[in-house]
Formats: C-alpha cells, structure tokens, sequence
C-alpha cells in the first residue's frame, strides 16, 4: 500500500493531511552540521551517496515526514551538462563558463555525473519505511538557466531575461537542453526508487505573462510528457515559485499532477481558482516557522481549513530556513497532527 503522501498526490483526499517539508534535510538540523563539519562541502556530501542518503533520511528519523526528499541541488544539471560547479562560502554556488555568445556549443556533457545521485536514490529507497515517499526532484529549465547564463544567482534574473529577448533562438537553445537532460535525470531518480517528484521553478515570478508562457509552461508541459510517458503511475508535483495570478494557467497547461503554492498566495483564492480536485501543496511562510508562537499555530490551521475540500500536502511556501528552532517544527507537526476537517 502507498503512503498517505503518495497517495494525496495521487488524488486521494484522507482526513489527515501528510507533510514534509522544502529544505527538510539541511542545515538547521544539528546532525546535519555534524556530519558536513565531518565530510567537507556541500558538493563533497552530494556526491557521497552515503552521506547524501543519511542527510536524506535524518528528518524523517528526528520528526517522522510522510516523504523524504533527495539531498541534492538544482544545479546537478548544469553540472551534468559540462559546466564547472563551485559552492563558494558565503558566496553561493558559481557556474563556469557562463552562457553567452552561444558558450552552450563549447560545452561537453558529462552524464556519469548523474550516477551518484541514482545511487543516493537507491540508498534511501531501500532504507525507508514502506509508508514512508521518496520524493526526487529537478530545477526546472527556466530557473536552471538563469543559473547557467549568469554563473551565479541573481536578484532579478537580469542578465537570463535580457537574453531571452535580445537573442530568443540561443536561449531556447538553452532551455531545450536543459529540458532534454532533466527529462533523463528525472526518470533515472525514478527507475532508482523515486516515487514522486517535484519541478522546482524558484525564478518563475520574475518573468512577464508572455515569457512565462513561453520559459516556464512550455518546457515544463514538455517535461511532464516525456517523463510521464516513461513513468505514467509517478506523480509530478510543479513548483512555480512567484507565479501569481499565472498560476491557474501552469496548473492547467503542464499537465502535473499536484502544483506547490508559495507563501505570497491567498490558499482561499488558489483553492477556488486552482482545477477542481488537482491535489495542492504549500504553503506556510518559512518565516512563521522561525518565529513560532500561536501565530504559527493559527497560520497553519489556516491553510489546512482553506485546502480542507481537495488533495492536500501540508508544506511550506519554500525552503526551511537554517536558523528555525526544532521545537517550532516540532510544533508545526503537532498542529497538523491534531486537525481535522
């Protein structure tokens, strides 16, 4: 029999509402700390598989998720794909050399690169309660691009957005390569135990309605159909962070089976506005969860009440931060233990 979680994404309404969480597997967790003070870095601990599915499995230990989520980065891909990845301390993660002036021709793929991460899948799969989802996930192409032009993150993706217009050919070049890798990357994660995963598009809300439709919906819809037409009974969750009112349309259009709603969403309005039955995830702020309180505890019954009549995955509106208190997720899991409809 699946898990809870597993089954909410399948279109399964249950009274108990699973959870994990985005970033569970992190840095605000004490063990985590330990064993990256004992390994190294953080690409050093990704490409450990045995690290990288301890780190996995050690929110699921401490707090009992309905889904562990893989200990990996977006930017495997690009990796994957030829460029230098470099996790810089207190810089972020660096791409060499960035694409401009059609660099992507000078790239050389690497796939072995992907391996490890399969074999991190396996690892946790074979580890995990039966009741328990393993969640895989990749960047979307749009977010990952933003990644591979600039080098870098970016505050408002300008240097990937003035591309997308001034040469639209080169950059859906990108974005098609992009989408070709993550299609094979995203069904190797399933093959290796994966039972669901998630599209992370964290950059979507920077870009016009006409861009979205054209960088975001698009080469997510041709995600999902590949993948689905490998893996057809794997759920696919897509997370377009900042869509706003554009979300209806990326629920509608991709072709994903549950969508994940960021914080800056009224869930009133995306469960009223969202395609009947389609299972939602989200979507407390991270930063109630650092401040606790019986705010905290108001906020989260709040978002289960407004998602009460369809599928939902109780989540944040985006990653744990790295100072957030145990005992307030502690407190969050008693809160949504306790509800019912």
């Amino acid at each position: 029999m699946p898990g809870i979680l597993l089954d909410t994404l399948r279109g399964n309404d249950a009274s108990r509402r699973p959870i994990w969480l985005m970033r569970q597997a992190g840095r605000y967790l004490p063990e985590y700390r330990a064993l990256r003070a004992e390994k190294g870095g953080f690409l050093a601990l990704v490409y450990d598989t045995d690290a990288a599915a301890e780190i996995t499995l050690q929110p699921i230990r401490r707090f009992g998720f309905d889904g562990a989520i893989l200990f990996s980065d977006i930017l495997i891909v690009p990796y994957a794909m030829g460029q230098d990845l470099q996790f810089l301390a207190g810089e972020g993660p660096k791409l060499s050399p960035r694409l401009v002036d059609n660099a992507l021709e000078g790239l050389s793929q690497v796939p072995e690169r992907l391996s490890p991460i399969y074999e991190t899948v396996r690892k946790v799969r074979s580890a995990l309660a039966v009741d328990k989802t393993m969640l895989g996930f990749a960047g979307s192409p749009w977010t990952v691009a933003t990644y591979m032009v600039a080098g870098e993150g970016s505050r408002d993706q300008h240097d990937t957005r003035a591309m997308a217009y001034r040469d639209p050919q080169a950059f859906g070049a990108i974005i098609d390569a992009v989408t070709q890798v993550t299609v094979e990357y995203l069904s190797g994660q399933i093959a290796a135990g994966a039972e669901a995963v998630q599209l992370f598009d964290s950059w979507a809300g920077s870009l016009s309605p006409a861009q979205f439709e054209r960088w975001v919906i698009a080469p997510n819809a041709a995600i999902v159909q590949a993948v689905k037409a490998r893996h057809p009974e794997t759920p696919i969750i897509g997370f377009p962070k900042g869509s706003g009112e554009k979300l209806p349309s990326y629920a509608r259009e991709t072709g994903v089976d549950a969508v994940g709603i960021d914080e800056t969403i009224d869930p009133i309005w995306a469960a009223r506005e969202l395609p009947a039955g389609m299972p939602v995830q989200g979507n407390l702020d991270p930063l109630l969860l650092l401040a606790g309180g019986e705010e905290l505890d108001r906020q989260a019954r709040a978002v289960l009440d407004a998602f009460a009549d369809r599928p939902h995955v109780f989540n944040l509106g985006h990653g744990i931060g790295q100072h957030t208190p145990i005992a307030h997720v502690e407190q969050l899991l008693g809160t949504i233990r306790a509800w019912e409809r």
